[in-house]
């Protein structure tokens, strides 16, 4: 009875990310897998002990509430041990987005990061990559991955310094308006465990 999930729907894949980070950096609890959904969305499924895991949903909430992303966050304590068959998702791909929908973190990855990690998050393509290529024209950052969501959505990540990231990202953004709706700009400073293992690749 001392173990719990806790599930976290958030809007947008870039503010998963950055409550993700808050969790982890907070409480001792372990990501499980997330899951696109077509809110557009992202489903958080993490475990630990339910201390923890109380600490760690306030912390999802607070970050949530701070970017004014909508989120439920809601806490299973002591769950079923039939429960996984219904919240376990098995392997899934998109064809609409050309990629995976549920994504199992790699348990082979080092505790955090030493570099930090922009986020760049839009509705509509030419915005994002009107916004990345600035960025890139701005500080000396590489481009990590991108991710589809669904809806248009699309996030582009960046790696680099915190000064270099966090000028990359403020370029970029201020780039979108005219050619797509911004969702999110977000900079993660050393990023936690289950960011690194959930980043595209």
């Amino acid at each position: 009875m001392n173990d719990a999930l806790v599930f976290i729907e958030i809007g947008g894949w870039s503010p998963a990310m950055v409550v993700l980070d808050a969790m982890e950096k907070c409480a001792g609890v372990r990501v499980l897998e997330t899951e696109l959904n077509d809110s557009p969305g992202v489903c958080m499924k993490l475990y630990g002990r339910l201390g923890d895991i109380e600490s760690a949903a306030r912390a999802a909430e607070e970050t949530a509430h701070a970017m004014q992303a909508p989120a439920v966050v809601h806490v299973i304590p002591g769950p079923s041990e039939f429960s996984p068959a219904a919240y376990q998702a098995g392997p899934e791909f998109s064809p609409l987005i050309e990629q995976s929908t549920v994504e199992v973190p790699e348990n082979d990855m080092s505790d955090q990061s030493s570099f930090a990690v922009g986020l760049i998050e839009t509705q509509g393509f030419t915005a994002v990559f009107e916004a990345i290529d600035t960025a890139l024209k701005t500080s000396a950052v590489e481009v990590l991955a991108r991710e589809k969501l669904g809806g248009g959505y699309i996030t582009v990540l960046i790696k680099g310094d915190v000064a270099a990231v966090t000028a990359a990202v403020e370029a970029g953004k201020a780039k979108v308006e005219g050619l797509g709706r911004l969702i999110a700009a977000h900079v993660i400073p050393s990023p936690s465990k289950g960011v690194l293992s959930l980043l595209p690749k």
